[in-house]
């Protein structure tokens, strides 16, 4: 006989009803098995499933009064509870006399999203990448995070539910870009409607967010440990500047080596050193220039860009913790150029993907980064052949949940090749770059 919880099944003081409340349901009960439960009883006419927090109760309606009375009576004087999946299920009668809408709040579109972030490293995912996330879809009023039996929350407030439900239909089951999230798992996002209208936000915290209200107070976890305010007056966090810089490459249909990081980095000041590693099931490296203004010039030039046309070898620029890289020895994953006299160890060729179709990459003096994937580049213009593909017209930082009619934004720097003096990040003449947006 199945063992049945010391909590009782049923509640004898209320007042019978045709709509009986269920509670301990298995997750995400149907409405096929209410149905099931209820059938030697009766006729079920109507149901509503997954209520409460824990979305572990539902009602369930009979056609007659008399139906809902007699399972109960049956249960109450049963040996065997009643059962959903193994699970014994508590039965009393409900307030209502009818369920008058069949829809749960999570069916109901509103302007309010109620975000599961599914993933190991869930709980580790920071607001303002939510919010980087969901901002590409309209303005984001609030946000407030938390944690519940279902695992790590957090509540989205749009301006409208049509901008609402446009963020829902395109995230739902959608996965975080790796290159927001680099030192984390994957993690994935399932998206319901909440009944909230308005979330009430009483002061910016690295858990909830107001950006109507830049004169909201600071809460002390916004502090960081040297008394300074790590969050900006829109509510963002602020990022500390480094002069190590963290770079992700997306989408790597060509090999990209340390030699080319070293071109591509160094078009804007010296480069010291540098770090290549796998992480997350993609290529990483850190970059480290002799201060910060020159790595802050960089990641603003950068972040966005492909080394190569097409699309392919896309950067995504960060601030690193670090302040000074500790390269031990010379090789293909690592170089201290500050030691140009050291010996480079066990070089490989690099296995970070094919090479461009036609020939390998050729530099020279006046070469300043990667030729793209037919020809070469030299000081006096293409190598014969194919011309190259030119760059494309995209947004400056494109979104990857942007719907494709947001996205045919001409880029800011214009529809031809441009590229970036050596030392300080301005245009000038001269051969034409090969990373583009």
């Amino acid at each position: 006989m199945a063992s049945v919880s010391s909590q009782p099944q049923f509640r004898y003081t209320q007042t019978p009803s045709k709509v009986l409340h269920l509670r301990n349901l298995p997750w995400e009960c149907t409405e096929e098995e209410l149905i099931e439960l209820g059938k030697p009883f009766g006729k079920v006419v109507n149901t509503k499933c997954n209520v409460g927090a824990n979305r572990n109760q539902a009602f369930i309606e009979f056609a007659e009064q008399n139906q809902a009375i007699a399972m109960i009576s049956y249960y109450a004087s049963s040996s065997e509870p009643a059962q959903v999946r193994g699970k014994t299920v508590y039965l009393q009668y409900s307030n209502r006399q009818e369920i008058v809408n069949n829809k749960t709040s999570a069916d109901v579109a509103g302007n309010v999203l109620l975000v599961t972030i599914e993933g190991n490293d869930a709980r580790l995912v920071s607001i303002d990448v939510l919010h980087l996330v969901f901002s590409a879809f309209g303005f984001v009023h609030k946000i407030t995070t938390f944690e519940k039996t279902a695992g790590f929350q957090a509540l989205v407030q749009f301006t409208d539910s049509e901008t609402a439900t446009s963020a829902k239909d395109a995230l739902d089951g959608r996965s975080i870009p790796r290159y927001l999230i680099p030192e984390l798992g994957s993690c994935s996002l399932k998206i319901t409607y909440s009944a909230h209208t308005d979330l009430s936000v009483k002061f910016q915290s690295h858990r909830s967010r107001d950006y109507t209200n830049p004169m909201l107070p600071v809460a002390s976890s916004a502090i960081d440990a040297s008394g300074q305010f790590s969050l900006g007056l829109d509510g963002k966090k602020i990022e500390s500047e480094s002069n190590v810089l963290l770079a992700s490459i997306e989408n790597m249909q060509y090999a990209v080596t340390l030699d080319v990081l070293q071109m591509v980095f160094s078009a804007f000041g010296p480069v010291l050193k540098i770090a290549m590693f796998d992480k997350n099931g993609g290529v990483q490296a850190l970059i480290q220039y002799p201060d910060v203004q020159t790595a802050v010039v960089a990641k603003e030039a950068l972040e966005g860009h492909c080394i190569y046309d097409g699309g392919f070898c896309k950067l995504h620029v960060s601030y690193s913790r670090h302040t000074d890289l500790s390269i031990k020895v010379n090789n293909d994953r690592s170089r201290d150029y500050t030691m140009p006299a050291a010996p480079i160890m066990n070089p490989q060729p690099p296995v970070f993907g094919q090479q461009p179709p036609s020939a390998a990459p050729q530099y020279n003096a006046t070469t300043q980064y990667m030729p793209g994937p037919e020809g070469y580049q030299s000081s006096a213009g293409w190598a014969p052949g194919p011309p190259p593909p030119g760059p494309q017209s995209m947004p400056m930082h494109s979104h990857p949940y942007m719907p494709p009619q947001q996205q045919g934004v001409q880029s800011e720097m214009g529809p031809g090749p441009t590229h970036f003096n050596g030392q300080n990040g301005y245009q000038q003449g001269g051969p034409p770059p090969r990373y583009h947006q």
